[in-house]
């Protein structure tokens, strides 16, 4: 799972009903998931599908005590040495730490089933998410970090910010989101810094999602600004 994926989408998750007896009880276990369809595949501004669409899912089995576990996957298009999809493994802990104030903590294992090329390409990361509710304003505050393993060749830090405004009695929320890369994964000297605004529409079941995202990379790099367009479905 991409835990900071900056387009902006929201999966929707649906939970598993629990038996009803006297009254409901919240069940030990839930599973939730979802399906995307995006315009382009961009991981903290990067393209990684060469700006063509890709097709993203999802499922997590949550714990009542906020332990989770799931996997996420992706199509890409990086060519023969990751092979044509990215399947990430994650597990972790999430739940409120103080009044409208939540934490989420992970360990992320970022996989290329399929791939062709030599050398260790796959690796883990460890993720925070610091989130307040300021009234309908929900901003968040997280983190990305890889130690030097063998695909990196070095540590790397990821920072990043977000926000989160739904518009009084519509189904629009308002989204933005920045952050900095430096370390191994930055491909500038010194890190680099990606950015988005962007709107969700919940529609029945449906999530859709437009949004601009942007980078102070060349465009060599597929970072270049773009418009993304998204459409998520929940089951």
């Amino acid at each position: 799972m991409r835990f900071a994926i900056p387009s902006g989408v929201a999966l929707i998750a649906v939970l598993i009903s629990p038996a009803v007896h006297a009254q409901e009880e919240t069940p030990a276990i839930t599973v939730s998931g979802g399906v995307t369809l995006i315009s382009d595949y961009r991981f903290r501004g990067i393209s990684l599908t060469g700006k063509d669409p890709a097709i993203q899912g999802t499922i997590n089995l949550a714990h009542k005590s906020g332990v989770y576990v799931g996997t996420w996957g992706s199509s890409l298009g990086l060519g023969d040495r990751y092979g044509p999809t990215e399947v990430d493994l994650y597990g972790g802990w999430a739940g409120n730490v103080a009044k409208r104030t939540s934490l989420d903590v992970a360990v992320a294992y970022y996989s290329y089933p399929g791939g062709k090329g030599t050398g260790k390409i796959e690796y883990f990361e460890t993720t925070a998410k610091l989130t307040h509710d300021f009234g309908p304003l929900r901003g968040t505050l997280g983190s990305g970090y890889s130690w030097d393993q063998a695909a990196l060749g070095g540590d790397h830090l990821y920072l990043f910010g977000e926000a989160a405004a739904p518009i009084p009695g519509t189904p629009v929320t308002l989204r933005a989101h920045g952050g900095r890369s430096k370390g191994a994964l930055s491909p500038k000297p010194g890190g680099y810094y990606d950015w988005s605004l962007g709107a969700d529409v919940a529609v029945s079941k449906l999530t859709f999602n437009l949004s601009y995202i942007d980078t102070d990379l060349s465009h060599g790099h597929q970072a270049d600004g773009a418009a993304l367009f998204s459409v998520s479905a929940g089951f």
